[in-house]
């Protein structure tokens, strides 16, 4: 892997897989094209964690937390859709 590529890391993972999970959103099952979006960007998430990528925008404890909280609320705000009955009261 060269240098230009290990900079973006994780990123173009997600964006294959965001493109992907609208598109099953957009043509098949909002709800699960949704939690799929959401799954994507936790991925994104944790390979971040793991060490990929070297952006010298941001840290990485910045993007970490960012995909991680991004991810899991389109996660369960998902579920939420799809079975009502997990809504808290």
């Amino acid at each position: 892997m060269s240098a230009i590529d290990d900079r973006w890391g994780p990123y173009p993972l997600v964006l294959a897989g965001a493109v992907l999970a609208v598109t099953y959103a957009a043509l098949v099952d909002p709800e699960w094209g949704g939690f799929a979006l959401g799954a994507v960007i936790a991925l994104g998430a944790v390979l971040r964690l793991a060490g990929g990528g070297r952006l010298a925008v941001r840290k990485k404890a910045t993007d970490v937390v960012t995909l991680a909280v991004l991810g899991i609320a389109l996660m369960g705000g998902s579920l939420v859709l799809e079975y009502p009955s997990l809504m808290p009261l």
